[in-house]
């Protein structure tokens, strides 16, 4: 079965000169309540895989980034050619969330990465990309 609707995304990991993560939450009643995810989205016509991350992270949590790492990218699913496309961002300026209606519910905090990574092993993530991508940034075998 295809998918050619779907389109590739971009998940961020934002984390700040404390080292603590950005995390969002929201209800998803569909699923039964309130999740934890990451700050990402669907790439626009035209964007790169990084302008993606860079235009989320700003609109859903308010965050700029002067340091971009990628965690590199995967599929989203077997019968899509569609990728997520997983990145750390470091040297942070915060700023207003820039929020669609859509999003309004959407609470940002920040979080300490073992915290974040306890609540990847309770369950409070609804989506994979964001565990993921938390523990690719917690475990970096080699920088360069």
């Amino acid at each position: 079965m295809s998918d050619g609707s779907l389109r590739d995304a971009s998940v961020v990991v934002a984390r700040d000169a404390d080292g603590l993560v950005a995390l969002l939450s929201a209800d998803f009643p569909a699923h039964g309540g309130d999740y934890l995810f990451l700050p990402g989205g669907r790439r626009e016509d035209g964007e790169t895989p990084l302008e993606c991350a860079r235009r989320e992270l700003r609109e859903e949590a308010g965050v700029t980034a002067q340091q971009w790492r990628s965690l590199g990218s995967h599929a989203i699913m077997l019968g899509s050619t569609a990728r997520v496309h997983l990145f750390e961002a470091r040297d942070l300026t915060l700023g207003p969330q820039e929020l669609t209606e859509t999003e309004a519910d959407f609470k940002l905090m920040w979080w300490p990465m073992s915290d974040a990574l306890r609540a990847v092993h309770e369950g409070r993530f609804l989506l994979p990309a964001g565990p993921l991508a938390l523990l690719l940034a917690d475990h970096r075998l080699v920088d360069g």
